[in-house]
C-alpha cells in the first residue's frame, strides 16, 4: 500500500462526517488504509454514542475508535486526533461569545440579588442559557477540514518524520463532537494501553495564528513538545477537546492547537473547507513534534 499525498488526503477526508453517516464510515476506512500503509496494525473499539448535553439533535449511533500500533513496539508516546466532524447553527467563535455573555449575566444577576434587588433579577440569564442550548443542535453540516482533518494529517505527518522503530502509537478517537464520548470509552475500557505513557493530542492545526499547547498533565515529553513548538503554554482554555478526558489515563498529556479568531469563526460551519488550508501549519507542527519525540534524528 502507498501513502497518500497530504493534499489529496485532506481533500478526501474533508467531507461532512458526523458520527453514524456514510461519509463518516468512508473516512474511517481511508484512515485505516493510511495507517496500514505506514506499517501499523489497526484495532477497532466499537461503542454506542449519543450527543451529551448541552449538545442535541441526533439519535444514538455506532461509533469506532481506531487504535494503531506497529508490531513488536512497546508504545511510550501516543499521537491522537479525533476524526468525526459536526456542524452547528453558529460558529465556535459565536458560541464562545455567547458563553461569555451568559457567565457575565449570571454574575451580574447574583451581584444584583446580593445587593437586595428583586428575586426576578436572577431569572435574567435564563433566555441566554435557552439560546445557547438551542444553538447546540448538531448537524452533518461541516466538512471539518481544520476541525479536525488538519489534526489527522498532523499525526500522520509526525509519524512520517519519525524513524520506523519509534515507540509511538496512534489513536483516532471517534465521537469527540458528541461530547468526548470516544475518549471516555478509551479511558474506561482500554486503560491498560495508556498506563505510564505520554499523549500528544492534535485538535485544529490552521496555517494562521499562534501554536497553543494546552497542558493537561506536565512532564518531560510535554515540556519537549512545548519547547520544540515554541508554543504558548496554557493550563485552561474555554474549549472542549479529547485531552481533557484522555489525560486521566496517561502520565503526561498535551493538546496542540494552532489558529486565531478567524479559525474559530469557521469551525463547525460549512466554511471549514480544505481549500482554505495550505497545510504549512501541519508541516511545521509535525516537524517540531517529531523532533521532540525523537531528538537527534533528522526530520524532513
Amino acid at each position: 500500500m502507498r501513502v497518500t499525498d497530504s493534499r489529496a488526503l485532506l481533500d478526501a477526508i474533508s467531507v461532512a462526517r458526523l458520527v453514524g453517516t456514510p461519509n463518516h464510515a468512508r473516512v474511517r476506512e481511508i484512515l485505516k488504509r493510511e495507517l496500514g500503509a505506514r506499517g501499523f496494525v489497526v484495532l477497532e473499539q466499537r461503542f454506542r454514542t449519543r450527543p451529551r448535553a448541552p449538545l442535541w439533535g441526533r439519535a444514538a449511533s455506532d461509533a469506532v475508535n481506531l487504535i494503531a500500533v506497529r508490531p513488536r513496539t512497546r508504545v511510550t508516546t501516543w499521537l491522537t486526533a479525533h476524526y468525526d466532524s459536526k456542524g452547528q447553527a453558529v460558529s465556535m467563535a459565536a458560541r464562545l461569545v455567547l458563553a461569555g455573555v451568559i457567565v457575565a449575566g449570571i454574575l451580574a444577576a447574583l451581584a444584583a440579588g446580593l445587593a437586595g434587588g428583586p428575586v426576578l433579577v436572577l431569572a435574567l440569564p435564563v433566555p441566554l442559557v435557552a439560546a445557547f442550548v438551542a444553538l447546540s443542535r448538531i448537524t452533518d453540516g461541516s466538512p471539518g477540514a481544520v476541525d479536525n482533518g488538519s489534526g489527522l494529517l498532523t499525526v500522520l505527518a509526525t509519524v512520517d518524520a519519525l524513524p520506523a522503530d519509534a515507540a509511538v502509537g496512534v489513536v483516532f478517537p471517534d465521537a469527540e463532537e458528541h461530547g468526548l464520548v470516544g475518549a471516555r470509552a478509551l479511558v474506561r475500557e482500554r486503560a491498560n494501553l495508556f498506563e505510564n505513557t505520554a499523549l500528544i493530542n492534535f485538535d485544529g492545526i490552521d496555517d494562521r495564528g499562534r501554536t497553543l499547547a494546552l497542558v493537561h498533565r506536565g512532564g518531560p515529553m510535554v515540556d519537549a513538545v512545548v519547547n520544540a513548538l515554541a508554543a504558548r503554554r496554557l493550563r485552561l482554555l474555554p474549549v472542549v477537546e479529547d485531552g481533557l478526558v484522555l489525560a486521566g489515563g496517561v502520565r503526561e498529556c498535551v493538546t496542540v492547537m494552532r489558529g486565531d479568531w478567524e479559525t474559530a469563526r469557521v469551525v463547525h460551519t460549512p466554511g471549514d473547507t480544505a481549500d482554505r488550508l495550505t497545510l504549512e501549519g501541519v508541516r511545521e507542527v509535525a516537524r517540531a513534534v517529531a523532533a521532540a519525540v525523537s531528538p537527534g534524528q533528522s526530520h524532513p
